[in-house]
């Protein structure tokens, strides 16, 4: 039986303790910043190891390089308990260590110093875990493609790269650069992230295939594809004249198709350069890869499932949403919202999220214009469930609700409106991943920045949105009194004291701000009737209680 814990976190959050969320001992070792994991910071890791698809196990090690934070003789480290651990070593020494759930405890025979550089080697083996349901559920996908070769693949984003390998498993630490080296039966291939950098044909019957990545990266976006695949690449040229290769693996069966599916990558790269800046990892290159799932945004090796069609599995909340193949948009946004901009804590998923669904919205625009990007953002709507708060509880890696999508980009395009200015908001966008690349960051990082750039406090605009389940609800009163037209309005809000300004017509056709806040407002409207009044609400995500009210001249 899990052990139900409390944590003041959760009341920071929410005033009152969380029952109908338990988490316990193992999500607190799992997802909490303790000392033990604070005292150093991961430099690079060089994981070395085998994969055999005929009995479904990885062995290895992986070298884990840091630098000492503060002076420490115990340090933990993360590997899921089916995953055995052999032995750890420190140069010649071998290490001590006790395991609690999934957490990893390693002794020192001695303090190392603030400053030093470390290392420490973990030899391991098992089978890990296979994914139940991919790319939702972590873990393994042992496949076969249709001439019957293995076809193995990985995702384990939000359960953790622990799952298969050792490492230090929090968001808030990235390595600065990564060598994975993944052995395989020969005649399969192996694609990592990053750049090829040898293909060793070794003497029994196995290969080894070598992936240097020299950007830093999030532990969960480290992936391995095996598989028999064919190979064909492309060039991308940006404005200002800098090649990015472009590298495709896919099954040989779909090369023809992949040829033509995979024309989108070019116009998409132009349009997220456009808003986001420049791709973040020119040196390693942009790689897809088909996958037996269907799809994560594996960094530099985007896995592919989408079978070749158009929208979600050739489907879309909307006309548009099936003009576009939605995996190739909406992973590849993840290189620059996830990838390179990364949350430091998972319950502040939405960060890679919701600039990512919104950015769906942005391709849409870059290709068909403002109002197809508008229309295609209010089809989702549909999607969203308002059952739970986008944003998390912290320190016991747990994710908000699915509604970071959905709900997330029609939150950002409500500020967008808000604001009111696309240069400075696209400045904002842009100004975001760019001050944060290659970083992990909070949610405050981004309203502090949002604030600092546009001299007005959206503190609450984020809090209702994005740490409350409901959106706010407008209400407003239109009376008609002989000719005289007059609306009555006020927000009602979980957040104490929310404003925010919305457009209605304030005389016929023409959108106006009105200033709502909590307390009752009425102002005089000109030239219109009660029925021809609107709320913008393809431009504002809010829940509008609209009444018309039609009062007879003489009556008090």
């Amino acid at each position: 039986m899990k052990k139900r814990i409390c944590f003041a976190i959760i009341f920071l959050m929410s005033g009152k303790c969380a029952l109908a969320q338990p988490f316990t001992k193992a999500d607190t070792l799992r997802g909490m910043l303790t000392p033990l994991r604070t005292c150093y910071d991961v430099t690079y890791y060089n994981l070395d190891i085998k994969v055999d698809p005929e009995t479904k196990t990885v062995s290895g090690n992986n070298t884990i390089q840091f630098k000492v934070v503060t002076d420490f003789d115990k340090m933990q480290i993360d590997l899921v308990k089916n995953m055995k651990i052999a032995k750890i070593m420190f140069g010649e020494k071998l290490l001590r260590f006790e395991r609690e759930h999934d957490a990893v405890f390693v002794q020192f025979p001695k303090k190392l110093k603030t400053g030093s550089i470390e290392a420490i080697q973990v030899f391991y083996s098992g089978e890990p875990q296979s994914a139940k349901r991919p790319p939702w559920d972590g873990g393994f996908v042992w496949s076969k493609d249709e001439h019957g070769n293995p076809w193995v693949a990985v995702t384990v984003q939000g359960d953790g790269a622990y799952l298969w390998w050792p490492n230090k498993e929090h968001q808030s630490d990235e390595p600065d650069s990564m060598l994975i080296s993944v052995t395989v039966p020969q005649g399969l291939m192996n694609i990592s992230n990053g750049r090829l950098r040898m293909k060793a044909e070794l003497s029994n019957g196995w290969t080894r295939w070598d992936w240097f990545i020299s950007y830093p990266i999030n532990n969960y976006n480290v992936t391995l594809n095996i598989g028999k695949y064919a190979h064909f690449n492309d060039i991308y040229t940006n404005d200002e004249g800098t090649p990015l290769t472009l590298d495709y693996y896919v099954m040989p069966y779909n090369l023809d198709k992949a040829k033509k599916q995979f024309q989108e990558v070019k116009p998409m790269l132009a349009c997220f350069e456009k808003f986001f800046g420049k791709f973040p990892f020119y040196r390693d290159g942009y790689k897809m890869v088909e996958s037996p799932h269907l799809g994560m945004e594996h960094q530099t090796a985007i896995a592919y499932g989408n079978k070749y069609r158009f929208g979600y599995k050739g489907t879309g909340s909307s006309e548009l949403g099936i003009t576009f193949d939605f995996i190739i948009i909406h992973e590849s946004a993840h290189e620059w919202w996830g990838n390179s901009v990364t949350s430091k804590d998972i319950a502040d998923m939405w960060i890679h999220e919701s600039f990512g669904a919104y950015a769906e919205a942005l391709y849409v625009e870059c290709r068909h214009g403002y109002e197809a990007g508008l229309k295609y953002q209010n089809g989702k709507r549909q999607d969203v469930r308002n059952n739970s708060p986008i944003i998390g509880h912290y320190g016991v890696n747990h994710s908000g609700s699915g509604d970071m999508y959905a709900k997330g980009s029609l939150f950002l395009n409500t500020l967008r409106h808000v604001i009111d200015d696309d240069s400075l908001w696209f400045a904002i966008v842009l100004g975001i991943a760019e001050e944060f690349k290659y970083q992990t960051i909070t949610t405050d990082d981004i309203v502090s920045f949002v604030n600092s750039k546009t001299g007005e406090d959206f503190t609450a605009m984020f809090d209702q949105y994005l740490k409350n389940t409901a959106i706010p609800e407008l209400e407003i009163d239109v009376t008609k009194k002989g000719d005289k037209v007059t609306a009555r309005y006020r927000w009602k809000a979980d957040v104490a004291d929310f404003t925010m300004p919305i457009k209605v017509t304030t005389s016929k056709n023409k959108f106006e701000f009105i200033y709502p806040t909590t307390e009752w407002q009425t102002t005089e409207l000109g030239g219109i009737h009660p029925d021809d009044f609107k709320v913008a609400e393809d431009l504002f995500y809010v829940d509008v209680k609209l009444k018309r009210l039609y009062l007879q001249e003489g009556i008090e």
